[in-house]
Parts: structure tokens; C-alpha cells; sequence
């Protein structure tokens, strides 16, 4: 497999916050002579002579530094705080460093953990270079796994890179044995790269100062003074881990041009020129979905009986079981059994009348709660009761861990996408031990691992899906596991930073696999599915597949649950090295990107810390949509057409989501306002209806008070295409409609002219341009104050009509705008404009923008009528295929009602509309079998895919059409309907006939009475 790699426009916005610091920088690099010592100059001389009898002049080697910062401080200053407008952060006051740093300029940018910080700060390197020639860098990382990973980060994406600058990156890891890599950095004229990490610059032991000594290899030269000498832009990775003040002082030694500082989660900001939070990764669906497996002890029920209650497993067939874990006799000694149990179970009798679980009847197994009771006791999936050490804690862990990676990859295995599990422990003895001879064996860990690994793999075996079965059975217990940690001379697994006489060790082999071979982890010809390695990786790693993350150790308050939730953030692959992104899989990326952690704490535990850490994080993200905030920012429409948002037009949208209560009094949004964000809903001005996308998601960047949640893990359901969906009846359905089609589209243009102009003359109205006047008066005021420009009383505000010769001298080319509005061409719109009343036209001295907008929405409605009407449909040879549309990933609360006709057992709905058209579908005589559609089986339209809502098959004896494809609407009028939805329903309309002719009936309907009277019962 080879990872692919693209370009992404929220890491090309960070790339270009950085470049645009330093706009008026002069491209240039210069160059220096790298001195050789003394000693090696007399010798090459001496050497010479005696070769050619002549004292020959040596050679200088030339030196290649960045060219020093050339704009002034205040133009710098400039520089930071327009890219700081541009991306609404805080504006610097002045030139911002750490306390004591001298050297450089510090530039910090924010990005969230799986974003692809590491592509973006190489990506800075190669523009920073084609831009102003800089060409020497070095990356400061904390620690050996983050100097690993960058360093296989640069080799994965060097392919990428060529293609795009031409040109290769070949950096060099620091070795104090190795000066002659300094020496290369120095004198290589392209782009040279050294990765080091603090510990060699910054720590004791005889190898990790040589950088300041002077050596004999390197002709008594200092590394150091020839590092110093190129002038460095230095990158810190993970800046909050290197910050302390030794450190700080110590980088000064590489005499900076400036410092660039990458991270997600800083503990000091200079200069933020960039920002891409939890929040906005979360929101703009850039990383994994989070959920939560909390595990909860609770205290014994007055005896010290052992119970543990794993889930309730729901069925159609059967009454709900309680998957339960207790103790039980067994020839002379006591077990621990887990099993799936009834209502009406006395534990008692079933553990060999134990008598710490006498009078224990299970009085309830509860699914739709997700808890059982006994006698009166509720207990909560999740949940243990009674005497349980920390190895049965563990054991737990381990085996939640296992059944969720299996769910997760029977799923996603006809995807493609191989699923990996992380166990985070503390010392490599519970993993791997050694017999005197050297000879390795299981920890206790490891031996859990087998054994529940063993028994839990048969309940996933899968009767329609030979294929994974087969992948399931494939490998043995002890094959589908590996420990990734240091290895001493011996061969054996050693914790990190173990003692070996005097010094620390520094061996990167536990990093080989997990690092290097990040490929061949990634591929299903590697049998390694579960991970074992030690907790000092909070930082570092990450997998892409990785959907499970469990930590099998003792709490510690200096790893955040953010560094361990991070190591699974990142969106993952298929086995193409696909990246499973929206744009690869549209909607469906948080249904298949949820990173699963197995908490040692509750649910409610966890989701609380998580979200306060993140909170923590969004101290400087605006908190109100001021009319402040939404000046100047530029939205763009469904075309990619672009316009920023002037001061008066911010007015009245901040005004206008008031009245509609999407602001407060206060500026914040309110609750009905971010339901409405969330559904992409808020009311809007006619002319800003087509930015509906932008401006949704400007709001969204408003922090509303509340992080991200993680979902609860227990509260959902991960559920199956059942025997419904291999019914002939329905496999006969599918076949008639899973085939593709394409369009083309007709019209004619003169027709198109007349029906615009009769639009636009009835319906076209701009409304007047106004300018605000305020009123205030001169406070008495202090110096600071009025630097602040705080001394103002505002006394009054005044609202006038704008006169058109007042206007603005700004030049608009009318036409070329409704062009890129409505992708007609530039002789069309002229037709148009050419023949509506002079009284409409003259409208554009009113307010020219919002003309613009009003007159291209009017045109595109007609356009949109007379596609309607003259589009056809082609049927192709290819056919959606059912493992990649029916994908298994569906997930549905536990109160979902269970289903006896659908294709799943459970069914979530999107409105009360869908919900009562579910209900009339099961209760029918006259359905065999149904399916709510999937998102991922869509018709291709003119304006974007479309999914219809239902495929329902009909008895044959009862009802004369037996196919059926529903749109369920609430109202049977199109006229409430917008122009988008109609067209895409009536497309959908023609694309069934064009593959089945009549036998596949499609219509919208409103209830299930009004498709009866359609289908028309016998």
C-alpha cells in the first residue's frame, strides 16, 4: 500500500498564514564561506605540496544561509495582524516572544491533532523557499517517537512533493556521531532539513552535548557554530513539551531567523496567526467522531457478590438478553463465567448456590434502557458490582476493547479499511516476561488478550459474510497481536529510558513497525490487528485505522485524555491508501470514522474531563456574532463565486438573525439557533440565500459555551442487514433499481430570455441602502483609555436613507457577475438585462450587490422550470453495489423501536413524517419488505446527488404496482417546496423510468395512505 496525499484548503490556509508574514520580503539566499579549522587547511596544503611540489591555494567550501529578515518590525507587525483579521484571531499588539528568547521572530499556528500538521509545515518549507529562498530548517520535536514519525512523514509524502515543486526534501536525523550531516546541511544550495530532538542539545550523558564540542571528525569545529552560522528557521513540533526555560535558552543557540510552532494544544501562544481547533476539525468532519465505553465500578449490594453486566443484546425472535459476567463454582475452585441470560435467571442456583448471590433473580432485562434489575437494584450496562481487583478491571477492558474492534471490522471490511486497536500499558513485563534462558512468554496482559480474544471471535462470525469469516479464522490469537517497545542487545522488550549502566538508552527499535512500516500495518496481509505499547507514546503516533483506544494503566494526571484520544484522531484509509474523507464518502465520514475509547472511568466521567480539556483550548474564539465580527468576512456561494461581507450588509444580518431568534440581545446564539446551525436551517435575506453554506459555517465558528460531546457507546446500537434484506423479494427489487444512469439536458435559450424577463419584471424588489449615524460624547479619560479608544459614551443611533449620489465610485461589472451566478453565457444574461423594465433595472443603483444576487436567483428558478422539463435520462452499465451501499455501519439509539419488515432490525428517522410512514409500513398487509435508503445509493442531478427516502416491495396477490421508491415529504404541495428539491425529485422521477419502464413506480407522498391510493391495492 502507498499512502495518497492531496491537497487540502484548511492546510493551505495555514501555509499561507505563515508566507504572507513576511510579504515584501525580498527573494534571495545568501551565501558564506564554511571555514575549515586551521589544522585541516595546513594539512590539505601540506598534502598538496608534496604531491605537486607546489604549495596549491585550497578550495573554499561554500555555505548557504537564509537571508535576514529584510522588512522593518513594524511591517512584520503588519504583516501578522492583517493574516489575524483575515482568519478572525486575536490581533498581536506587538512582536510577541517568550520571556528571555531574543533570537527570531515567533510565529504560532494551531492544529488539531490528525490534521496533517506535519504536511503543512513541510508544504511552509517549499513555499518559503519558492517565495523568498529561505532553505535552512530545523525540526525541534520533544522526543524520539514524534523524531520518528516526522522523519517517515518527509519519506511517505516525498512523491507528492516532487510532483508538485519539482523537487525532493532529504532531511537528516541529528547524530552526534555524524557531523559530517551538518557539514551537507550547510553547503547544500536546495532545501536542507534537520530533525533533532531536545535531548540532544538539552540533556546529560556523553553523546548528548557533543553538539557544543569541539571535534576531531569535524576538524575541531563546534556543530554547533556551523548550525548557527545558516541562520535556521527553526519548526517546533509540540512546542507545550519543550518549553522549558533551559530549553528556550538552549534553541538560541541556533541563532533563529524566526521560529515557527505547531501544535494542537499550546500552553503559550506568540504571534497566532492560524487556528484550526477541535471544533472547527470536528465540524468541518477533518477528524474521527469520538465515542466513549465507560466502565463504572459501583459498590456491592450489600453482599461481596461479583457481577458485571456487559450489554443487552436485542432480537426480533427473541426477548432481550443480559450479557452478564459473575462467579461460579467449578470442581474445587471458583470461576469467573460470563453469559447471556433471561429474565427470571437465579443467579444462585446457576452459580452453584454460591451464597454471596442468594436471593439474586433477575427481575428485568431492560434493552431499551440498556440495564437489568435485580432484586430492585438497577444496574447499567458498563457497570460492575462487588469485589473486583484491578486484574479483573483489566480484563474487562481488554475484552470491551475486543468486541468493539471486532464490530467495527466486520463493518468496515468490504470497505476495504483494516481496523487496528491501541492498548496504551505501563511496563512491558505485562505484556512480555523472559525465563531465565532469555526465552519470551506471555504477560498477564497478553494472556487476557488470547483467551478473550478466543472466545469472543465466534460470536462475530457473520452468516451472510463468508469473505470476513474467512479473514476472521485466518490467523490465530497469538498472531493478530504485537508489543512495540525498546529491545535491548539481547533481543528482549525493555521499557523506554531504562538504565544501562550510567546512561539512557535512545534505541528507536521499539518504533520500527509502528512507525516505518506504517504501511504494512495498514494492509490485511499483516496479521497484527491489536496493538500493545507503552503510555510514554502520548505524543507522536498515530495510525490512521486506528478505531479503538484502550489504556491499561494506572491514572496519570500529566497524560490528558486530548494525548490519548489523539492517537486515533486522524481519518482513515482504505487499503488503496484512500483517505476516507467527504470528499471520498460524503456524508457517510462520521458514520465510519468513530474513534472508540474503552475509559477506565464512566461515561459521564470521561465526556466531562474531555470536554473541559477542549474548552479549555477555545479561550480565543469569537463568542458572540457581533456586527464587528461579521464585517468583512468573505462568504462564497454554490458556484465558488465570492463576496465579503460590507459593514452595512453585517448590520442587517446581524439584525435579521435577531428577529428570527438566532441571536440573543447579547449576541450569542441562542438554543433554537444552534439547532438550526446544526440543520443547516437559519432563516436568511433573499440575497445571502445562495451563501446559505458560508454563512452557516461562520456561525458555526462561534463558540457557543459547550465543547464537543462524545457519543456514549452503550446508547447505540451497530446493527446488520437482517434476512430481510436476502428475502428473493427484495434482492428482486434491488436488481430493478441499483442501476446507474446519466443525463442530458436540452432547452431552449430564447425561451429561457422571456421567462427570465417575465421573472424578474414581477418579482424583482431591492430594498434602500442606509447608513447609520452614532452619537457620543468625550469621557474624562485616562492615557490607556483613549489609546484604547474607549472613552466614548455612545448617546444615540440614527438610521438614514442613502442617496444614490452618495454612492459608492466602486465599478461593478454587472453582467460578468450574473454570468458567474448562474453559468449562463455572457450574450444570454445581456438578453435578459436588455429586456426588463427600465424602473427594475434602475433598482442596481440601489444597492448593486444585492441585484446581483436577486436578479441570478430569479434566473436560476427559471432555468431550474424549464430543466424540468427537458432533461433526460440514459441508463448506463453500471449498478450501485450493495456491500458498499448497505454497509452494515448504521447506528441507532436503543429506543428505537425493533422492526419485523425493514432490512435492519432498527431504523432511525429524520422526522415525525418518516417515523409515522415506518410505523404504516410494518403494520401493512401489503408489505413484504421495505428499506430505508441509504445515503450512499443516489441519483446524479443538475444541481447535486439526490437519495430518495424508501424501496418497498408489495404483496403481488394485493396490490397491482409491487415496486415502489418513496420521497416522504410533510406536505403534498409543491409549491412549498423549493426550486432545488422539485427539480431533483422530478430528475429522480425520470431516472426510474428510464430503468424500469413503469415496474418501478417512484412519487413523493406525504403519508402512507396517499402511496396506496398510487400503487393502487386490487
Amino acid at each position: 500500500m502507498k499512502l495518497q496525499f492531496k491537497e487540502q484548503s484548511f492546510q493551505l490556509d495555514a501555509v499561507q498564514a505563515i508566507t504572507d508574514c513576511f510579504l515584501g520580503q525580498p527573494r534571495e539566499t545568501n551565501r558564506f564561506t564554511l571555514e575549515k579549522s586551521k589544522e585541516l587547511i595546513a594539512k590539505a596544503r601540506s598534502a598538496s605540496k608534496g604531491q605537486f611540489g607546489m604549495d596549491l591555494e585550497v578550495e573554499e567550501l561554500i555555505g548557504y544561509r537564509n537571508r535576514q529578515i529584510q522588512i522593518t518590525e513594524d511591517q512584520l507587525l503588519e504583516n501578522i495582524q492583517q493574516v489575524q483579521r483575515q482568519n478572525d484571531i486575536t490581533q498581536s499588539k506587538s512582536l510577541e516572544k517568550p520571556k528571555g528568547v531574543k533570537k527570531g521572530y515567533q510565529l504560532t499556528i494551531e492544529m488539531e491533532t490528525g490534521t496533517g500538521k506535519t504536511y503543512t509545515y513541510i508544504r511552509t518549507m517549499y513555499e518559503l523557499h519558492q517565495l523568498y529562498g529561505w532553505s535552512k530548517f530545523i525540526v525541534v520535536v520533544p522526543s524520539i517517537a514524534i523524531r520518528e514519525g516526522v522523519y517517515k512523514s518527509f519519506q511517505v509524502m516525498q512523491d507528492h512533493f516532487q510532483e508538485r515543486y519539482g523537487h525532493r526534501i532529504s532531511p537528516f536525523i541529528y547524530n552526534s556521531t555524524r557531523p559530517q550531516d551538518i557539514e551537507s546541511f550547510a553547503s547544500d544550495s536546495r532545501i536542507s532539513v534537520m530533525i533533532i530532538n531536545t535531548q540532544a542539545f538539552n540533556a546529560k550523558g556523553k553523546d548528548a552535548r557533543r553538539i557544543y564540542m569541539e571535534l576531531d571528525q569535524f576538524g575541531t569545529r563546534k556543530p554547533i557554530e556551523i548550525i548557527a552560522q545558516t541562520n535556521p528557521i527553526l519548526i517546533i513540533d509540540e512546542p507545550q513539551s519543550v518549553e522549558g526555560d533551559r530549553t528556550l535558552e538552549s534553541m538560541q543557540d541556533f541563532n533563529p531567523l524566526c521560529t515557527l510552532r505547531y501544535s494542537a494544544t499550546h500552553k503559550y501562544e506568540y504571534n497566532k496567526v492560524y487556528r484550526l481547533d477541535a471544533l472547527d476539525a470536528y465540524n468541518k468532519k477533518l477528524v474521527k467522531k469520538i465515542q466513549v465505553k465507560g466502565i463504572n465500578i459501583k459498590g456491592a449490594t450489600g453482599t461481596s457478590g461479583y457481577l458485571y453486566l456487559e450489554q443487552i443484546q436485542l432480537s426480533t425472535s427473541k426477548p432481550p438478553l443480559a450479557v452478564l459476567e459473575y462467579e461460579k463454582r467449578s470442581g474445587t475452585g471458583v470461576r469467573r463465567v460470563r453469559e447471556k441470560l433471561e429474565k427470571g435467571a437465579n443467579l444462585f442456583e446457576l452459580s452453584g448456590e454460591m451464597p454471596q448471590y442468594r436471593n439474586w433473580l433477575l427481575e428485568e432485562v431492560d434493552g431499551y434502557f440498556n440495564r437489568v434489575v435485580i432484586n430492585g437494584k438497577v444496574i447499567e450496562a458498563g457497570e460492575a458490582i462487588g469485589d473486583l481487583d484491578e486484574k479483573a478491571f483489566r480484563r474487562i477492558q481488554i475484552r470491551e476493547t475486543i468486541s468493539s474492534h471486532l464490530k467495527k471490522e466486520r463493518e468496515l471490511f468490504d470497505k476495504g479499511i483494516k481496523v487496528l486497536s491501541l492498548f496504551f500499558i505501563d511496563t512491558v513485563d505485562k505484556y512480555r516476561v523472559y525465563d531465565k534462558d532469555g526465552n519470551p512468554g506471555l504477560g498477564e496482559y497478553a494472556q487476557m488478550f488470547e483467551e478473550e480474544y478466543v472466545q469472543l471471535r465466534s460470536e462475530y462470525l457473520d452468516l451472510f459474510h463468508p469473505d470476513y469469516n474467512q479473514y476472521l479464522q485466518r490467523d490465530p490469537a497469538e498472531r493478530v497481536h504485537n508489543g512495540y517497545f525498546s529491545i535491548d542487545k539481547q533481543r528482549k522488550m525493555i521499557d523506554p529510558s531504562v538504565k544501562r549502566g550510567s546512561e539512557e538508552t535512545d534505541d528507536i527499535s521499539a518504533y520500527d513497525l509502528i512507525m516505518k512500516d506504517k504501511e504494512r500495518l495498514l494492509s490485511f496481509d499483516e496479521p497484527t490487528r491489536f496493538i500493545f505499547s507503552h503510555s510514554a507514546l502520548k505524543e507522536g503516533w498515530d495510525n490512521p485505522n486506528v478505531f479503538q483506544i484502550c489504556t491499561l494503566k494506572h491514572s496519570d494526571a500529566s497524560i490528558r485524555r486530548r494525548q490519548e484520544v489523539g492517537r486515533g484522531m486522524r481519518l482513515s484509509v482504505n487499503k488503496h491508501g484512500i483517505r476516507q474523507d467527504e470528499e471520498a464518502i460524503g456524508e457517510q465520514v462520521h458514520e465510519i470514522n468513530k474513534l472508540t475509547i474503552i475509559a477506565s472511568e464512566s461515561y459521564e466521567e470521561f465526556a466531562r474531563g474531555l470536554q473541559s480539556e477542549i474548552a479549555a483550548t477555545l479561550k480565543d474564539r469569537p463568542q458572540k456574532a457581533t456586527v464587528e465580527f461579521l464585517t468583512g468576512k468573505l462568504l462564497t456561494d454554490e458556484h465558488g463565486n465570492q463576496k465579503r461581507l460590507t459593514s452595512e450588509e453585517a448590520k442587517k444580518l446581524n439584525k435579521y438573525l435577531y428577529k428570527e431568534d438566532v441571536l440573543d440581545d447579547d449576541d450569542k446564539i441562542t438554543e433554537d439557533g444552534r439547532r438550526l446551525i446544526d440543520e443547516n436551517k437559519i432563516p436568511l435575506p433573499a440575497h445571502l440565500e445562495g451563501f446559505r453554506d458560508s454563512v452557516n459555517q461562520l456561525l458555526r465558528s462561534v463558540y457557543m459555551g459547550e465543547a464537543i460531546k462524545p457519543e456514549n457507546d452503550r446508547q447505540s446500537i451497530t446493527i446488520q442487514t437482517n434476512s430481510n434484506f436476502h428475502k428473493k423479494e427484495f434482492q428482486e427489487l434491488w436488481n430493478k433499481i441499483n442501476l446507474k444512469t446519466i443525463y442530458e439536458v436540452q432547452f431552449n435559450s430564447e425561451k429561457l430570455v422571456a421567462d427570465a424577463k417575465i421573472r424578474i419584471n414581477a418579482d424583482l424588489n431591492i430594498s434602500e441602502r442606509t447608513y447609520e449615524i452614532r452619537s457620543g460624547e468625550l469621557e474624562e479619560s485616562t492615557k490607556e483609555q483613549l489609546q484604547e479608544k474607549n472613552a466614548f459614551q455612545e448617546t444615540s443611533r440614527q438610521h438614514k436613507k442613502l442617496n444614490s449620489d452618495v454612492y459608492t465610485n466602486t465599478r461593478y461589472d454587472v453582467v460578468g457577475e450574473v454570468v458567474k451566478h448562474t453559468n449562463l453565457t455572457r450574450k444570454t444574461i445581456v438578453e435578459i438585462l436588455k429586456g426588463i423594465d427600465t424602473g427594475k433595472f434602475l433598482m442596481i443603483r440601489k444597492n448593486p450587490e444585492e441585484f446581483i444576487a436577486r436578479t441570478s436567483k430569479l434566473i436560476n428558478e427559471v432555468k431550474a422550470s424549464l430543466i424540468i422539463n427537458n432533461i433526460v435520462y440514459h441508463k448506463v452499465d453500471d449498478r450501485h453495489d450493495a456491500k458498499t451501499v448497505f454497509v452494515n455501519d448504521k447506528s441507532v439509539i436503543r429506543q428505537s423501536e425493533i422492526l419485523k419488515k425493514h432490512v435492519y432490525d432498527f431504523l432511525t428517522t429524520d422526522s415525525q413524517t418518516e417515523a409515522r410512514f415506518a410505523e404504516a409500513l410494518e403494520n401493512s398487509n401489503h408489505v413484504q419488505v421495505y428499506a430505508k435508503l441509504p445515503k450512499s445509493f443516489y441519483i446524479t442531478t443538475p444541481v447535486a446527488n439526490y437519495s430518495p427516502d424508501w424501496a418497498i416491495v408489495f404483496d403481488k396477490d394485493t396490490i397491482r404496482h409491487i415496486y415502489f421508491v418513496a420521497e416522504t415529504k410533510g406536505t403534498d404541495s409543491d409549491l412549498e417546496l423549493r426550486e432545488i428539491e422539485k427539480l431533483k425529485i422530478h430528475c429522480a422521477g425520470e431516472h426510474f423510468k428510464a430503468i424500469s419502464g413503469q415496474e418501478v413506480k417512484f412519487s413523493k407522498v406525504s403519508s402512507y395512505e396517499q402511496m396506496l391510493e398510487i400503487v393502487q391495492v386490487k
